[in-house]
């Protein structure tokens, strides 16, 4: 695999294809590898080199990868690549994309559950097809348990610019959202401050964020006279690692998707939502409509 910048050890989508191309290596006996890019300058290097040594499949990781990879697999059309979370319209490339609108559908099922104040909300980064569908499953999510609740929803037009995220969370939070879901990127890290900020004045108030992509556990801890608190509710998950590993399984069968897009939602086990933070009641009905979307009752709109 070639990494994006962020390096194999981000949290994020590095680290989780990394964990799904090593549990695949270490259960088939496959040889697996890395190249960690510091710079954009280095995708095209990194997967050329990956290519010289001649290794039956390679990742890259992020949208940033799409036109190294595009460009990589016209020159070498024997070779197999695969992308994750971005679509290279190749017959040599297998693209790894995921239901965004169904994890969001769970996390809006979390928020229309725990909400004490009837009022969430949704922070988008830019507003493209996407960020829509993200913010199309969490409304339904919300209205399916919680008919009544009031969703306020508002982009920041940027996924770099958490000074905006904050200000957005600070007014959504002051007109009585208790619980905002943010997919908006690194505009998202002001979306937690904001929330740290209300629980370092007020530990006793339930003040919410849900974070994106991967567990945002992390994000949400915060220390007041000592105690800790965090204010991460949960996460809607991507599960790279099991897309991952599933592409490698069909390669080495000699089932190597190329030139097709290969979704994961709820019924592949490719999104869920983060668990840490919920007590076994909402855990259970989180679980009844995952069976519900799987089954198809309930369809999840994605714009």
């Amino acid at each position: 695999m070639v990494t994006d910048v962020g390096g194999v050890d981000d949290k994020s989508f590095n680290q989780s294809t990394w964990e799904g191309l090593s549990k695949f290596g270490k259960d088939t006996g496959v040889h697996f590898a890395y190249k960690q890019s510091k710079t954009d300058a280095d995708y095209a290097k990194n997967l050329e080199a990956l290519t010289k040594d001649r290794y039956g499949l390679i990742f890259g990781v992020g949208y940033l990868l799409h036109e190294p990879i595009s460009s990589i697999a016209i020159k070498n059309k024997k070779g197999k690549y695969a992308i994750v979370d971005s679509y290279v319209n190749q017959p040599n490339v297998a693209s790894v994309v995921f239901k965004e609108h169904e994890a969001s559908f769970l996390a809006g099922v979390v928020a229309g559950l725990k909400t004490e104040t009837n009022n969430v909300g949704f922070i988008g980064g830019i507003q493209s097809s996407m960020i829509k569908a993200y913010e199309a499953g969490f409304v339904a999510g919300v209205k399916a348990v919680n008919p009544s609740a009031e969703v306020a929803i508002q982009y920041a037009g940027s996924f770099g610019a958490p000074d905006k995220g904050q200000a957005i969370a600070s007014a959504m939070y002051s007109a009585g959202s208790d619980i905002i879901y943010h997919a908006s990127g690194g505009t998202g890290n002001g979306v937690f401050a904001a929330a740290k900020q209300l629980k370092m004045k007020d530990p006793s108030q339930n003040i919410w964020v849900i974070g994106v992509d991967r567990d945002q556990h992390y994000e949400g801890m915060v220390k007041v006279d000592g105690k800790e608190y965090n204010v991460t509710l949960t996460s809607a998950l991507k599960k790279v690692d099991v897309a991952v590993y599933d592409i490698a399984s069909r390669t080495k069968k000699g089932q190597f998707p190329g030139g097709k897009a290969i979704s994961y939602g709820i019924a592949e086990n490719g999104v869920d939502v983060a668990t840490a933070n919920l007590d076994y009641n909402t855990i259970k009905k989180v679980e009844e409509y995952k069976k519900k979307v799987k089954s198809g009752e309930i369809k999840v709109p994605h714009n």
